[in-house]
Formats: C-alpha cells, sequence, structure tokens
C-alpha cells in the first residue's frame, strides 16, 4: 500500500516591521519645503537644554544624532536649522501610517511615534507575498503621505525590526525562511536587543564580535556569564523569537516621566521624584479604571546614557506604592551612582478592574484600605488641583531643590 501519511509542513509566520525614516525631521521639511536638502534639527534652539528628538539625514553627516544635547549637535553642526518639535502634526501623520498599515492586518502593534509590526501571515490570500504587501505600504505611504519609510520583513519581530534598519532610508529588507541564522552572522552583537555598551563590552571580552560568533559559541557558557540574560542572547543570535505581534488596544501604558533642571547623584531626591512619577501614573491608571502588572524605570544619566529596566508584578496593581515600590528595587539594583538627568516610571499589560482578581499578601494593608486612601486622595486633587496633597517625601524635596 502506498503511504499516505502527510508530510507536516512547518507554519510560518510574516512579520513587518516600520520605521518611519527621519520621521520629526522629515515632516518639517515636507511642511516647510524651504528645509529640503538642509541639515534640519528638531528639538529646540542650540542654547536650551534639551536634546536632538530628530535629526536629517543632512545633518546626520555631520555627526549629529539623537538623544545628543542640543549645545552638542550645534558644536557639530553650526549651520544647523534648529526648529522645535510639534507633536500634535507628528502624531497626526502618525495615525494616518498606522492606519494605512491596518488595512492589511488586524495585527498592528505600534512600538512608538515612528514605527510598528504587522503580521500579515493570514492576510497573503487577500493582499499577495508579505513582500508585496510591505511594498504596497511603502509606497502608499510615500504617495499619499509623502514621506519616506524603510521596512523589514521577515518570520519574526526580532528579524523584521533589524532588516528595516539596514538599508535607511527608504530601504525594505526581506529575511526569508530558512535563512535567519546566515542573515545575521555578519552583523555586529550590538544588532541584537539588550546588548548595550555593557554586555558588547562583555561579550567582546569573550571574542564575540559577530552575532554569528554567538550562534557558534556554548549556550551553557553564555548563560554563566551573563545568567538568564545569556539563554535569551542565544535564542535571538539563532533568529528565534516566540513573541506575538500584539494588537493595538494590548500594548497600551501608562507612564511619566521627569527631567532634573540640575542632574543629580541625590538618591533620596531621585526616589522622591520617582515617588511623585508613581503617584501620577496610579492616578492615571485608576482615572481610567485599568490595572497594570509590569513596572518599567526609564534612566537617563549626565552624559545621555540611557537604560529600560522592567519587574513584572505578583498581580495587577493600579496603587502608587506598589509602583513605587517595584520601580525603587529596579533603581536600587541598577543605579551606578553618576549624577541623573532623566528619571521615568511607565505601567504596561493593562486590564480592566474587573479582569484580574487582586492577590493578597501577608505583609501588606489590606487592598481595601490601599484603594480607600487612592480615591480620597483623586476627589482632593480633582477638585483643589494636583498639589493640593501628596507625599511627606515628595513634598520634602519640592521645597528644596536637589543638590547636584
Amino acid at each position: 500500500m502506498p503511504d499516505e501519511t502527510k508530510r507536516t509542513v512547518p507554519f510560518v509566520s510574516f512579520v513587518l516591521h516600520l520605521d518611519m525614516d527621519a520621521f520629526f525631521a522629515a515632516v518639517e521639511q515636507l511642511d516647510f519645503p524651504k528645509l529640503r536638502g538642509k541639515p534640519v534639527i528638531v528639538g529646540g534652539a542650540p542654547n536650551e537644554r534639551g536634546v536632538v528628538s530628530t535629526c536629517s539625514y543632512e545633518a546626520r553627516k555631520f555627526g549629529v544624532r539623537s538623544a545628543m544635547s542640543l549645545t552638542e549637535a550645534y558644536r557639530r553642526c553650526p549651520q544647523g536649522i534648529f526648529v522645535p518639535g510639534r507633536m500634535s502634526r507628528y502624531r497626526g501623520i502618525s495615525a494616518q501610517v498606522m492606519a494605512i498599515m491596518a488595512t492589511y492586518s488586524p495585527q498592528l502593534e505600534p512600538v512608538s511615534i515612528d514605527e510598528a509590526f504587522l503580521d500579515v501571515t493570514h492576510s497573503q490570500n487577500l493582499f499577495g507575498p508579505a513582500e508585496a504587501i510591505a511594498r504596497t505600504i511603502q509606497l502608499r505611504v510615500k504617495n499619499e503621505l509623502g514621506l519616506s519609510c524603510s521596512l523589514g520583513v521577515a518570520p519574526n519581530k526580532f528579524l523584521a525590526k533589524v532588516a528595516s534598519d539596514l538599508k535607511k532610508p527608504g530601504g525594505l529588507v526581506i529575511v526569508a525562511p530558512g535563512t535567519e541564522r546566515a542573515f545575521l552572522a555578519p552583523l555586529p552583537i550590538e544588532r541584537i536587543w539588550g546588548v548595550g555598551p555593557k554586555t558588547a563590552e562583555q561579550l567582546h571580552k569573550q571574542g564575540l564580535k559577530t552575532i554569528g560568533d554567538i550562534q557558534n559559541a556554548d549556550p551553557r557558557l553564555l548563560a554563566r556569564r551573563l545568567g538568564v540574560h545569556g539563554h535569551d542572547l542565544y535564542r535571538l543570535a539563532c533568529g528565534e523569537d516566540d513573541r506575538p505581534v500584539a494588537r493595538y488596544d494590548d500594548t497600551k501604558s501608562v507612564g511619566h516621566e521627569h527631567t532634573f533642571d540640575i542632574d543629580t547623584a541625590d538618591i533620596d531626591a531621585v526616589k522622591a521624584t520617582l515617588l511623585a512619577l508613581a503617584a501620577k501614573v496610579g492616578r492615571r491608571l485608576r482615572k481610567k479604571k485599568l490595572r497594570g502588572k509590569v513596572v518599567q524605570l526609564k534612566l537617563r544619566y549626565l552624559d545621555f546614557t540611557t537604560i529600560t529596566r522592567q519587574c513584572a508584578l505578583s498581580a495587577h496593581t493600579d496603587l502608587d506604592h506598589d509602583i513605587y515600590r517595584t520601580a525603587v528595587k529596579l533603581l536600587d539594583h541598577h543605579f551606578d551612582g553618576r549624577p541623573v538627568r532623566l528619571i521615568g516610571v511607565s505601567v504596561s499589560q493593562l486590564c480592566g478592574e474587573g479582569e484580574a482578581a487582586a492577590q493578597l499578601s501577608l505583609f501588606d494593608a489590606p487592598p481595601e484600605k490601599a484603594q480607600k486612601l487612592a480615591q480620597v486622595m483623586d476627589a482632593i486633587k480633582e477638585k483643589h488641583g494636583e498639589k493640593s496633597i501628596t507625599y511627606a517625601k515628595v513634598k520634602e524635596y519640592e521645597d528644596e531643590p536637589p543638590s547636584p
């Protein structure tokens, strides 16, 4: 009898990553034709305390880049045209880009105002191959909005993100299924998510400079040197990433950040500011009737080195002190003593109040009591203003500016 056993065909996903090219600067050049072809630097005047949000490719030739101080950008490119940002305009354009992408799949995950993932695995019967969908989106953004974007098409989010960054501006890079390791191998290790300067330095000392070097390394050795991060690093180096593209409604987060007038290494002042930010985040969550499970800390030092670290809670929460305690743990673990320029906290993995049961603790105050206290504070602020009531620790440092 003939063997009727069917061969199993592996399931392959197709993910697009779209990244707008020099987005804010490109919008300025679109709206003001006299700026086209010139070094445009978005962020403010060169004598202001601030950083470059985005700059045009003409400015990048002089070494200007995002997150650089405006004064340094002026030193490198004194002929640059410095303009303030127009966030409402950028958000409007961003919404139009996302609407174009959503035409081809509901699985749309905005990452920021100028980039997003789109899962088109199940869209190909309607719109053709993933590559054709990407080209169509790129062409529509150009024709309908007058802007350039770069796209990567790959079997997963990590690969699509790496691909979209390789041939900017206006690039389209395809990573075909089965070529993942070969595609990544020649690239520097810094292309891997989570590999910052410190991790890169550690890996370089071990003779690992390309992603191919990590592919050929012993994963057990990486795990011993880098802990859990070593395991994740090896998987990404091999092109493995099983995170799904989340729909827009699943990617909400609530956060606040603060830039100090004077960079400060006073840890108590930083923690007081963190408490004030946690209180703002908690209040916004309660107002929207949401709770979150992941707390993220953002820390920027005086040299603009920025780190983000996150931690999952045991249960969803909307309480200030739950958010603050977790953020402080992250701060204590990662703060290296250098003066801090900016601190931020955000909460993600949100759900409605009734969608996740709170987990009780033997040591914390009953959640009902904490909720009632939060509601009283919210009511006072609603009636008398944001500064009408606050925590003593916050008040102490509001009255006395932090020392540098």
